[in-house]
C-alpha cells in the first residue's frame, strides 16, 4: 500500500512538471492571469475627437453687420435686394432657406414679424445671391420666394417717426427639401407660407447664419 501511494505521488509530480514545461496551466488555474494584487494593464488611449465643422457665415458688402442699411435697398430708395454670400455649408445639405424679417413689426397684432423675404427650396450648391433678384414665385433654379409685397424682395420701410427697426437675414441649411406651396390666403399669405415652411423645417436644420441691419425712413 505504501508503495502504491509513492508511485501515485511521483506520477502526480511528473504530470505537473510536464504541464508547466508545455506552458499549460495547472488544474484550477488560468494561464496568463495576473498574480493577486498585481496592477491592471493600462487602457488603450482614446482616439482624438474629430474637429468641429466650421459654422456657416452670411455676409453682404452692402452694409456692415448691425449698421444702417443704405436707402438703395429700402422703400426709401430703389428697393433692390442686396447681394448676399454664405460659406461653410454642411456637406449633408439638401436645400437652403433664406428668411428676412423686421423684428420690430407686428403686422397681425400678435407675435408674427413682418416677412420681408422668404426663399425656400434653394439648391445646396448655391453660394449666394446677386443684387436685385428678379420678381417671380419660382426662379429658374427652383427657388421659391414670397414677401409681404408678393413674390419678391420687400425692402425695409420703418416709419421715420419711430426708432430704427432691426432687420434680420437668416440662411438655413437643411438635410431635406421643403416641398411647401405658397399660401393663397386672402390675408397675410406670406406669414401663412412662412409658418408652413418653418413647420416643415423642424428637425432638419443642420446649419444657420444670421446678418442684421437697421433702418427707418429719413426724417
Amino acid at each position: 500500500m505504501k508503495n502504491v501511494r509513492s508511485v501515485f505521488l511521483v506520477t502526480t509530480i511528473l504530470s505537473v512538471a510536464v504541464s508547466m514545461t508545455l506552458g499549460q496551466a495547472p488544474a484550477g488555474g488560468q494561464r496568463g492571469a495576473p498574480a493577486p494584487g498585481a496592477p491592471a494593464a493600462p487602457a488603450a488611449p482614446a482616439a482624438p475627437a474629430a474637429p468641429a465643422a466650421p459654422a456657416m457665415v452670411l455676409t453682404t458688402t452692402a452694409w456692415a453687420d448691425g449698421t444702417v442699411i443704405p436707402a438703395k435697398y429700402t422703400q426709401a430708395g430703389e428697393q433692390v435686394s442686396p447681394a448676399l454670400a454664405w460659406s461653410n455649408v454642411p456637406a449633408a445639405t439638401v436645400s437652403l432657406v433664406l428668411h428676412m424679417y423686421d423684428a420690430d413689426a407686428s403686422p397681425t397684432k400678435g407675435t408674427d414679424t413682418q416677412v420681408h423675404w422668404l426663399m425656400w427650396n434653394m439648391p445646396p450648391t448655391l453660394k449666394g445671391l446677386p443684387e436685385n433678384v428678379p420678381m417671380g414665385a419660382t426662379l429658374p433654379d427652383g427657388s421659391r420666394q414670397i414677401s409681404a409685397s408678393g413674390p419678391r424682395y420687400r425692402g425695409p420701410g420703418a416709419p421715420a417717426t419711430g426708432p430704427l427697426h432691426h432687420y434680420m437675414i437668416e440662411i438655413y441649411a437643411l438635410d431635406t427639401k421643403i416641398d411647401v406651396p405658397a399660401s393663397t390666403a386672402p390675408a397675410n399669405p406670406e406669414i401663412e407660407t412662412r409658418t408652413a415652411v418653418f413647420k416643415a423645417m423642424a428637425g432638419h436644420v443642420i446649419g444657420k447664419a444670421v446678418y442684421g441691419g437697421l433702418f427707418h425712413r429719413p426724417q
